[in-house]
């Protein structure tokens, strides 16, 4: 909200968001310094005409989570309710319209002194809550909006060798584990995209896996994306083709433990990592670092990196150039090639 003038008028007017589309009023004065006094005086008219809903903190992460069920993962949504927790545990179960930017600054500049990867989780997640809030009518700004976003240190992914994925593999017993493993590490797919893959969407004939948005699953990015299948992940996929198919009452699922029960992703992540601590290799390594190991292996075979990005369905080019500079090799060799040229 702010004053202008224009030659249409001798007074000033004021300009406005009603209905979500800028409106002029007229103050019906000339000198600013009167119209300013009008202008304060409707801004305070239009608050008082704004009645906001009245709803703790507490009550609107769980219709927050309700309505986020329908379409995000298991896996986010424990994420959500882990940020509402720490927020309510810092400030008390405040009413929405209580939560000011001065009170998110306290919390998180408080928890990135602990954890800088926590305070960058909560920040994005209940960011996002409150833009739903306003959209619900709970709150009429959103107090994340004026609160920096915290910088974290950056570090390279971790991923591993062939040779260290073999290790792990032999210590994994289950077979059905082995070959998630094995897609992974192969294919880039994220955990959650890996227990909701079904047979529906493997194509052995033409070599393809459409990782696909189902009313049950949405993956990270929301686009449908493909992936090739290359020789060694063919003949792992081509072993667990079911016989006889199943009832349409239940799930055709790739990988499972009971016919037809979807996997979780904890339960896959866990059985990882008591492998890798099995072969005493690095702690570092979890089961995303399959997906790193996929990408780095594509960005040191010279595999353009918008050709990473669609195999791993990055919304942002950005985000798939951190593999770029995975090995100091690749700096070392860079750096040779402009010897080489200077010594012509």
């Amino acid at each position: 909200m702010y004053l202008t003038k224009n030659s249409k008028s001798p007074f000033y007017q004021i300009v406005y968001l009603k209905n979500g589309k800028l409106t002029t009023k007229s103050t019906k004065k000339k000198l600013k310094s009167e119209a300013l006094k009008v202008l304060s005086e409707f801004q305070k008219l239009l608050e008082s005409e704004i009645k906001f809903k009245k709803i703790s903190l507490s009550s609107f992460e769980k219709e927050y989570c309700g309505y986020l069920s329908r379409t995000k993962t298991d896996s986010y949504l424990r994420s959500v309710r882990l940020s509402f927790r720490m927020l309510i545990k810092f400030t008390g179960n405040l009413l929405l319209t209580q939560i000011s930017p001065k009170l998110i600054d306290q919390f998180i500049t408080n928890t990135f002194k602990r954890s800088e990867s926590a305070a960058l989780l909560y920040y994005r997640t209940l960011k996002a809550a409150f833009n739903k809030a306003i959209d619900w009518e709970y709150i009429k700004i959103n107090p994340f909006n004026k609160v920096n976003v915290p910088k974290v240190k950056t570090k390279n992914p971790v991923f591993i060798t062939n040779d260290e994925f073999n290790l792990i593999l032999n210590a994994v017993k289950e077979e059905f584990l082995r070959d998630f493993y094995i897609t992974a590490f192969h294919t880039g797919m994220r955990a959650g995209e890996l227990c909701n893959l079904e047979w529906n969407a493997v194509n052995l004939s033409e070599r393809i896996i459409t990782v696909k948005n189902t009313a049950e699953f949405t993956t990270k990015s929301k686009k449908e994306r493909i992936i090739p299948i290359n020789d060694t992940l063919y003949f792992v996929l081509k072993r667990r083709v079911p016989k006889i198919r199943t009832l349409n009452s239940e799930r055709d699922y790739v990988f499972y433990r009971i016919k037809g029960v979807k996997l979780t992703v904890d339960y896959v992540s866990k059985k990882f990592k008591k492998a890798v601590r099995l072969v005493k290799l690095n702690d570092n390594i979890k089961l995303h670092s399959l997906r790193h190991s996929f990408a780095s292996q594509l960005v040191q075979r010279g595999v353009n990196i918008y050709v990473v990005q669609q195999l791993l369905g990055h919304a942002d080019y950005k985000t798939s150039q951190i593999y770029s500079h995975l090995q100091p090799q690749n700096l070392f060799d860079a750096v040779q090639k402009i010897g080489t040229v200077n010594n012509k």
